[in-house]
Protein backbone atom coordinates (compact mmCIF):
# COMPACT_ATOMS: atom_id res chain seq x y z
CA UNK A 1 0.00 0.00 0.00
CA UNK A 2 1.24 3.73 -0.87
CA UNK A 3 -0.63 5.93 1.66
CA UNK A 4 -1.26 9.39 -0.33
CA UNK A 5 -0.05 12.43 0.87
CA UNK A 6 -3.39 14.05 2.24
CA UNK A 7 -2.65 17.34 3.49
CA UNK A 8 0.15 18.49 1.15
CA UNK A 9 -0.34 21.87 -0.53
CA UNK A 10 -2.23 22.78 3.38
CA UNK A 11 -0.72 21.90 6.34
CA UNK A 12 3.02 22.54 4.13
CA UNK A 13 3.75 23.25 0.33
CA UNK A 14 3.39 20.50 -1.78
CA UNK A 15 5.93 22.40 -3.96
CA UNK A 16 9.15 19.91 -2.53
CA UNK A 17 11.45 23.28 -3.10
CA UNK A 18 9.03 25.40 -1.56
CA UNK A 19 8.95 22.19 1.16
CA UNK A 20 12.52 21.70 2.03
CA UNK A 21 12.81 26.12 2.29
CA UNK A 22 9.70 25.91 5.16
CA UNK A 23 11.46 23.51 6.91
CA UNK A 24 14.49 25.29 6.86
CA UNK A 25 12.71 28.12 7.87
CA UNK A 26 11.34 26.23 11.00
CA UNK A 27 14.83 25.23 12.12
CA UNK A 28 16.40 28.82 11.90
CA UNK A 29 13.84 30.66 13.69
CA UNK A 30 15.86 31.98 16.36
CA UNK A 31 12.42 32.80 18.07
CA UNK A 32 10.36 30.02 18.07
CA UNK A 33 13.10 27.42 16.55
CA UNK A 34 16.21 26.18 17.45
CA UNK A 35 17.67 28.81 15.22
CA UNK A 36 20.02 27.22 13.40
CA UNK A 37 19.75 23.63 11.06
CA UNK A 38 20.79 20.28 11.96
CA UNK A 39 24.66 19.86 12.07
CA UNK A 40 25.67 16.97 9.48
CA UNK A 41 27.75 14.69 11.96
CA UNK A 42 29.63 12.19 9.54
CA UNK A 43 30.14 9.53 12.79
CA UNK A 44 27.03 8.97 15.43
CA UNK A 45 27.80 9.96 18.68
CA UNK A 46 26.44 8.08 21.95
CA UNK A 47 22.77 7.88 21.76
CA UNK A 48 20.81 9.29 24.76
CA UNK A 49 17.63 10.15 23.17
CA UNK A 50 15.08 7.37 22.84
CA UNK A 51 12.21 9.51 21.67
CA UNK A 52 10.50 12.62 22.06
CA UNK A 53 6.95 14.65 21.44
CA UNK A 54 6.61 16.73 18.14
CA UNK A 55 3.10 18.73 17.61
CA UNK A 56 1.08 18.47 14.15
CA UNK A 57 0.12 21.48 13.43
CA UNK A 58 0.49 23.28 9.98
CA UNK A 59 4.10 24.01 9.76
CA UNK A 60 3.26 27.95 10.03
CA UNK A 61 1.95 27.19 12.93
CA UNK A 62 3.55 24.54 14.80
CA UNK A 63 7.26 23.65 12.54
CA UNK A 64 9.08 25.95 14.84
CA UNK A 65 8.96 23.36 17.80
CA UNK A 66 8.73 20.38 15.72
CA UNK A 67 12.78 21.89 14.94
CA UNK A 68 13.62 21.54 18.77
CA UNK A 69 12.45 17.85 18.91
CA UNK A 70 13.61 16.67 15.58
CA UNK A 71 17.22 18.44 15.92
CA UNK A 72 17.72 17.41 19.04
CA UNK A 73 17.65 13.35 18.03
CA UNK A 74 19.57 14.11 14.87
CA UNK A 75 22.34 16.01 16.21
CA UNK A 76 23.00 12.37 18.12
CA UNK A 77 22.77 10.62 14.82
CA UNK A 78 20.45 9.29 12.08
CA UNK A 79 18.54 6.35 13.27
CA UNK A 80 17.57 3.84 11.05
CA UNK A 81 14.20 3.95 11.80
CA UNK A 82 11.20 6.30 13.65
CA UNK A 83 8.17 4.66 15.60
CA UNK A 84 5.64 7.53 15.13
CA UNK A 85 2.45 7.43 17.61
CA UNK A 86 -0.36 8.97 16.19
CA UNK A 87 -3.40 10.38 17.75
CA UNK A 88 -6.37 10.40 15.90
CA UNK A 89 -9.00 13.32 14.89
CA UNK A 90 -11.14 11.39 12.66
CA UNK A 91 -13.34 8.79 15.35
CA UNK A 92 -10.41 5.90 15.13
CA UNK A 93 -10.59 4.20 18.48
CA UNK A 94 -8.53 1.18 17.94
CA UNK A 95 -4.65 0.75 17.75
CA UNK A 96 -3.25 -0.03 14.37
CA UNK A 97 -0.11 -0.51 13.20
CA UNK A 98 0.74 0.41 8.84
CA UNK A 99 2.65 -3.21 8.62
CA UNK A 100 3.92 -2.55 5.32
CA UNK A 101 4.37 -0.45 2.11
CA UNK A 102 5.05 3.29 1.69
CA UNK A 103 4.16 7.37 2.79
CA UNK A 104 4.12 9.42 0.10
CA UNK A 105 5.43 13.13 0.46
CA UNK A 106 6.49 15.95 -1.56
CA UNK A 107 9.96 14.76 -0.80
CA UNK A 108 9.77 11.11 -1.96
CA UNK A 109 7.98 8.41 -0.84
CA UNK A 110 9.28 6.83 2.91
CA UNK A 111 8.78 3.46 3.59
CA UNK A 112 7.71 0.92 6.72
CA UNK A 113 10.24 -0.81 8.01
CA UNK A 114 8.82 -4.08 7.70
CA UNK A 115 9.93 -6.38 9.95
CA UNK A 116 9.89 -4.62 12.73
CA UNK A 117 6.28 -4.02 12.77
CA UNK A 118 5.69 -7.35 12.18
CA UNK A 119 7.35 -8.03 15.06
CA UNK A 120 5.33 -5.85 17.08
CA UNK A 121 2.11 -7.53 15.02
CA UNK A 122 3.19 -10.81 16.27
CA UNK A 123 4.02 -9.60 20.22
CA UNK A 124 1.17 -7.70 21.00
CA UNK A 125 -2.59 -9.08 21.29
CA UNK A 126 -3.62 -5.01 20.69
CA UNK A 127 -2.05 -3.89 17.67
CA UNK A 128 -3.33 -4.50 14.94
CA UNK A 129 -3.07 -4.73 11.15
CA UNK A 130 -6.08 -2.47 10.12
CA UNK A 131 -4.86 -0.19 6.96
CA UNK A 132 -8.55 1.34 7.19
CA UNK A 133 -7.15 3.08 9.87
CA UNK A 134 -4.72 5.08 7.27
CA UNK A 135 -7.37 4.85 4.34
CA UNK A 136 -10.99 5.75 3.59
CA UNK A 137 -12.72 8.12 5.87
CA UNK A 138 -9.04 8.46 8.13
CA UNK A 139 -7.05 8.97 5.25
CA UNK A 140 -7.26 12.86 5.86
CA UNK A 141 -5.53 12.07 9.11
CA UNK A 142 -2.65 14.35 9.29
CA UNK A 143 -0.90 14.08 13.05
CA UNK A 144 1.08 11.52 11.31
CA UNK A 145 1.74 12.67 7.99
CA UNK A 146 3.06 16.16 8.99
CA UNK A 147 5.81 14.76 10.70
CA UNK A 148 7.68 12.57 7.74
CA UNK A 149 8.89 15.84 6.07
CA UNK A 150 10.91 16.75 8.63
CA UNK A 151 12.63 13.38 9.05
CA UNK A 152 13.19 12.62 5.49
CA UNK A 153 14.81 16.31 5.95
CA UNK A 154 16.75 15.49 8.60
CA UNK A 155 17.76 12.33 7.25
CA UNK A 156 19.12 13.93 4.12
CA UNK A 157 21.53 15.80 6.37
CA UNK A 158 23.29 12.71 6.58
CA UNK A 159 22.96 11.18 2.74
CA UNK A 160 20.52 8.50 4.36
CA UNK A 161 16.93 7.36 4.15
CA UNK A 162 15.10 6.00 7.15
CA UNK A 163 12.17 3.69 7.59
CA UNK A 164 9.24 4.52 9.65
CA UNK A 165 6.49 2.32 11.78
CA UNK A 166 3.27 4.44 12.02
CA UNK A 167 0.93 3.49 15.09
CA UNK A 168 -2.64 4.95 15.45
CA UNK A 169 -3.53 4.96 18.72
CA UNK A 170 -7.02 5.36 19.17
CA UNK A 171 -7.66 3.54 22.25
CA UNK A 172 -7.56 6.00 25.55
CA UNK A 173 -7.38 2.87 27.93
CA UNK A 174 -4.67 3.19 29.96
CA UNK A 175 -4.34 -0.14 30.75
CA UNK A 176 -4.09 -1.04 27.26
CA UNK A 177 -1.71 1.60 26.88
CA UNK A 178 1.10 0.47 29.27
CA UNK A 179 1.02 -3.19 28.12
CA UNK A 180 1.21 -1.92 23.99
CA UNK A 181 4.49 0.34 25.66
CA UNK A 182 5.83 -2.73 26.82
CA UNK A 183 5.21 -4.77 23.79
CA UNK A 184 6.41 -1.81 21.59
CA UNK A 185 10.13 -1.79 24.15
CA UNK A 186 10.09 -5.27 24.13
CA UNK A 187 10.66 -5.45 20.27
CA UNK A 188 13.18 -2.49 20.55
CA UNK A 189 15.33 -4.22 22.89
CA UNK A 190 15.41 -7.43 20.99
CA UNK A 191 16.48 -5.59 17.69
CA UNK A 192 20.17 -4.21 16.48
CA UNK A 193 18.37 -1.32 14.59
CA UNK A 194 18.62 2.62 16.17
CA UNK A 195 15.39 3.07 16.73
CA UNK A 196 13.62 6.49 17.91
CA UNK A 197 9.92 7.02 18.61
CA UNK A 198 8.28 10.47 18.07
CA UNK A 199 5.15 11.27 20.16
CA UNK A 200 2.47 13.51 17.78
CA UNK A 201 0.25 15.39 20.03
CA UNK A 202 -0.88 19.19 19.78
CA UNK A 203 -1.42 20.87 23.53
CA UNK A 204 -4.49 22.70 24.61
CA UNK A 205 -7.10 23.82 22.00
CA UNK A 206 -8.67 27.11 23.35
CA UNK A 207 -11.09 29.27 22.07
CA UNK A 208 -11.28 32.76 24.35
CA UNK A 209 -14.76 33.65 25.83
CA UNK A 210 -13.87 37.40 25.53
CA UNK A 211 -12.79 37.67 22.06
CA UNK A 212 -11.08 41.36 22.37
CA UNK A 213 -9.55 40.64 25.55
CA UNK A 214 -8.45 37.09 25.60
CA UNK A 215 -5.84 37.12 28.18
CA UNK A 216 -7.46 35.38 31.03
CA UNK A 217 -8.67 32.69 29.16
CA UNK A 218 -4.73 32.53 27.08
CA UNK A 219 -3.28 32.31 30.62
CA UNK A 220 -5.82 29.24 31.68
CA UNK A 221 -4.27 28.01 28.82
CA UNK A 222 -0.67 27.97 30.08
CA UNK A 223 -1.36 27.01 32.96
CA UNK A 224 -3.38 24.03 31.75
CA UNK A 225 -0.47 23.10 29.58
CA UNK A 226 2.12 23.58 31.82
CA UNK A 227 0.63 21.37 34.54
CA UNK A 228 1.01 18.75 31.85
CA UNK A 229 4.72 19.42 30.79
CA UNK A 230 5.97 20.11 33.92
CA UNK A 231 4.38 16.35 34.70
CA UNK A 232 6.48 15.23 31.56
CA UNK A 233 9.74 16.79 33.13
CA UNK A 234 9.48 14.55 36.43
CA UNK A 235 9.01 11.82 34.11
CA UNK A 236 5.36 11.27 35.76
CA UNK A 237 3.27 9.91 32.97
CA UNK A 238 0.19 9.12 35.40
CA UNK A 239 0.06 12.56 36.20
CA UNK A 240 0.71 13.79 32.55
CA UNK A 241 -2.46 11.73 31.52
CA UNK A 242 -4.23 13.16 34.51
CA UNK A 243 -3.63 16.62 33.60
CA UNK A 244 -4.18 16.13 29.79
CA UNK A 245 -7.11 14.51 30.17
CA UNK A 246 -8.40 17.92 32.09
CA UNK A 247 -7.35 19.98 29.23
CA UNK A 248 -7.59 19.52 25.28
CA UNK A 249 -4.43 18.04 24.57
CA UNK A 250 -5.10 16.08 21.50
CA UNK A 251 -2.51 12.92 22.26
CA UNK A 252 -2.53 12.29 25.78
CA UNK A 253 -2.23 8.73 25.14
CA UNK A 254 0.61 9.34 22.69
CA UNK A 255 2.40 11.27 25.01
CA UNK A 256 1.88 8.93 28.04
CA UNK A 257 3.09 5.64 25.78
CA UNK A 258 5.66 7.60 24.30
CA UNK A 259 7.50 7.72 27.64
CA UNK A 260 6.42 4.23 28.47
CA UNK A 261 7.76 3.20 26.28
CA UNK A 262 11.18 5.06 26.86
CA UNK A 263 10.73 4.42 30.11
CA UNK A 264 11.30 0.54 29.49
CA UNK A 265 14.52 1.13 27.54
CA UNK A 266 15.81 2.73 30.20
CA UNK A 267 14.91 6.27 29.99
CA UNK A 268 15.14 8.23 33.14
CA UNK A 269 14.51 11.88 32.26
CA UNK A 270 12.62 14.35 30.12
CA UNK A 271 13.40 17.95 28.83
CA UNK A 272 11.19 20.33 27.52
CA UNK A 273 13.17 22.17 24.82
CA UNK A 274 9.76 24.65 23.98
CA UNK A 275 6.41 25.31 24.34
CA UNK A 276 4.48 28.57 22.62
CA UNK A 277 0.95 29.16 21.10
CA UNK A 278 0.20 29.60 17.79
CA UNK A 279 -1.30 33.20 19.22
CA UNK A 280 2.16 34.08 19.90
CA UNK A 281 3.60 32.82 16.93
CA UNK A 282 1.45 34.66 14.38
CA UNK A 283 2.67 37.79 16.54
CA UNK A 284 -0.95 38.38 18.88
CA UNK A 285 -1.40 40.98 20.85
CA UNK A 286 -5.33 41.89 20.33
CA UNK A 287 -8.33 39.97 19.86
CA UNK A 288 -7.99 36.36 19.56
CA UNK A 289 -10.24 33.67 18.01
CA UNK A 290 -8.51 30.45 18.51
CA UNK A 291 -5.19 29.59 19.56
CA UNK A 292 -3.29 26.05 20.09
CA UNK A 293 -0.24 25.34 22.33
CA UNK A 294 2.96 23.20 21.28
CA UNK A 295 5.11 21.72 22.94
CA UNK A 296 8.77 19.99 22.17
CA UNK A 297 10.07 17.83 24.44
CA UNK A 298 12.58 14.25 24.64
CA UNK A 299 12.74 11.36 26.67
CA UNK A 300 16.76 10.68 27.41
CA UNK A 301 18.99 8.07 29.22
Amino acid sequence: MIRRAAVAGSFYPRNQEQLMETIEECFRDADFGPGEIIPNRNSPSKCTILGGVCPHAGYVYSGAATAHTIKAIFEERCPETVIILGTQHTGYYGISVMRAGKWETPLGNISIDNPIAEAILSRSTLIKADNAAFTGSHAREHNIEVQLPFLQYAAQQYKKQLEIVPITLGDMNLNHLEQVAKEIASVIKETKKDIVLIASSDMTHKQPRNYYQPAEDLNDMRERDTAVFDAVTRYDWKNVYENALKTTVCGPQTIVTGMLVCQERGAKSAEVLKYYTSYEKMGGSGPCEYSVGYLSAIFTL
